[in-house]
């Protein structure tokens, strides 16, 4: 049971209040935000509250145990705090919001923390957005651990992995040159690569829009005089505009010969290349396969 300020309790017992809510959002940048549904401005643990956002919050759920509360906030770009910009970059994604009961008349004094959330889905609508609060106990429900998988479940270039990716064109930079569609953008000085050199790896911005941003590659097409024309697996929310600098990175499809061929990196392999895989599990013995426990993949 949450327990009160005695200030603030005592306000409360009295069955005439002045209560309001507020938020704090914290970035995982470090930029915080204060919002308060209340009409005036409100001041306290060095925080300043403002109005005049249109921030409202819907019903929230509630249980016992380790279940996973959730709530919902809605409000529109009336602040020029908050801008469509940001929350199509996915700035937001992942803040810490502090919920707040705030007695408005004595705010300094009288305030409780009622509930600490992340922020999870944001979603917008014309000149509005609403944003998903999730519980901190919903990372409960996130997998955690190895997954027993043909495939490598590394990063690459990361400790486990160990993929040097200081290595010549691992890692190339360039400058946006045309944003064709919303998933599909031209990058310039680059160097002469092969087809599809950058498939399954990734774009970094430097600058604009998306700046601090990495994007997954679905594919990569080589185009003449130093360009590349990226597939991007998700469309962007914002639009990059030319010049903007990138980074560029090789992917790789997890895979063990890959690793082998293109990274000569088999010794680091995260993954169990020699796990029969289901069909091969369900099958029947019959007489045309061999079934004396010797190596499956060579």
């Amino acid at each position: 049971m949450k327990q009160l300020p005695d200030a603030l309790a005592a306000h409360v017992a009295t069955g005439e209040t002045t209560l309001c809510r507020a938020w704090s959002v914290t970035c995982r940048d470090g930029f915080q935000l204060g919002f308060t549904e209340h009409d005036q401005v409100l001041s306290f643990d060095g925080t300043v509250f403002e109005p005049g956002t249109g921030f409202a919050a819907t019903e929230a759920s509630a249980g016992r145990g380790l279940a996973a509360p959730g709530a919902e906030v809605r409000g529109g770009f009336s602040s020029d705090a908050i801008t469509e910009e940001d929350l199509a970059a996915g700035r937001y994604d992942g803040a810490r919001v502090e919920v707040f009961l705030v007695n408005w008349q004595a705010a300094e004094n009288q305030h409780a923390l009622l509930a600490m959330q992340e922020i999870g889905e944001v979603s917008r609508a014309g000149p509005g957005f609403s944003a998903e609060l999730r519980s901190f106990a919903h990372r409960l429900q996130q997998p955690e651990g190895r997954i027993y998988n043909r495939r490598c479940d590394a990063d690459l270039g990361d400790g486990r992995c160990r993929v040097d990716m200081a290595v010549e064109n691992r890692q190339v930079t360039g400058v946006v040159a045309q944003v064709l569609s919303a998933d599909r953008l031209t990058v310039s000085g680059l160097p002469a690569l092969a087809e599809g050199h950058f498939r399954l790896g990734g774009v970094r911005f430097h600058a604009g829009l998306l700046s601090g941003r990495r994007l997954a590659i679905e594919e990569s097409e080589a185009v003449a005089g130093g360009m590349a024309t990226l597939r991007l697996w998700l469309p962007l929310e914002a639009r990059p505009s030319p010049g903007d600098a990138v980074t560029l990175t090789v992917g790789c499809d997890k895979s063990f010969s890959t690793c082998r061929m293109k990274f000569a990196n088999q010794l680091n392999f995260r993954g169990f290349p020699h796990m029969p895989g289901s069909d091969f599990a369900y099958s029947y013995v019959s007489g045309d396969s061999t079934h004396d426990g010797g190596v499956l993949y060579a």
